[in-house]
């Protein structure tokens, strides 16, 4: 069985080969590489196409930004941020730019290691100090659509991408050479179909769902 292949992404030295040695004692772990800086870390990846990178997030370069890349140029090598940031900014940055897992520092090496064998299976991971977070900001967000957008016809796709230009129905119905009734039909129609209480909240959802843009 191949080994974990790890890159270990950290402008601290001492953390980084600290780090390395205590993962190198893992039976199914090699660290083949490690980085002081985002430039350093995207060429290293590059160069070795590690299974996992450990990512530091406030490193000289940007560590999202470092993240980004290296998702965009490795598609197969996975990234974890292992840092003592905390801020919504770097978790949500670190998420949007394709991280798997977001670790804190004070984490055991038990759990580094767990958490790089969890996402080599295919699962996202995330630090028990910053779960309860992203719990309560997805409870905040609004319910998702309940049917999925092929359930409309393609008149009531076009109707849709048109309400959220902000057309009335009387523009709607001169743009498709339709008649108002036939239109409130249609929105009658598709609103019903995506739970939607009003014109706003169907565009809302929509969008949400990177339906329309």
């Amino acid at each position: 069985m191949s080994p974990i292949t790890l890159l270990i992404a950290d402008d601290h030295a001492l953390f980084r080969q600290g780090l390395a040695s205590l993962l190198s004692e893992e039976p199914d772990f090699q660290v083949v590489a490690q980085a002081g800086d985002a430039e350093e870390a995207i060429a290293l990846s590059e160069r070795y196409r590690p299974t996992v990178v450990l990512m530091d997030v406030r490193m000289p370069g940007g560590g999202v930004m470092a993240t980004q890349e290296i998702v965009r140029r490795c598609p197969d090598t996975h990234v974890i941020m292992l840092t003592v940031s905390d801020r919504d900014e770097d978790l949500w940055g670190a998420i949007a730019a394709g991280a798997k897992g977001y670790l804190l520092k004070d984490a055991e090496i038990e759990e580094v290691a767990a958490a790089i064998r969890h996402v080599v299976a295919g699962k996202a991971i995330l630090d028990p100090a910053l779960t309860a977070r992203v719990m309560a900001w997805l409870a905040s967000q609004p319910a998702p659509v309940s049917l999925p957008l092929p359930s409309l016809t393609a008149r009531e796709r076009e109707i849709l991408s048109l309400m959220a230009r902000g057309m009335g129905n009387k523009e709607i119905a001169a743009h498709l050479y339709l008649s108002v009734p036939t239109v409130k039909t249609h929105i009658r129609r598709l609103l019903r179909k995506l739970g939607a209480r009003s014109r706003e909240e169907a565009v809302a959802r929509a969008r949400q769902a990177g339906w329309i843009r």
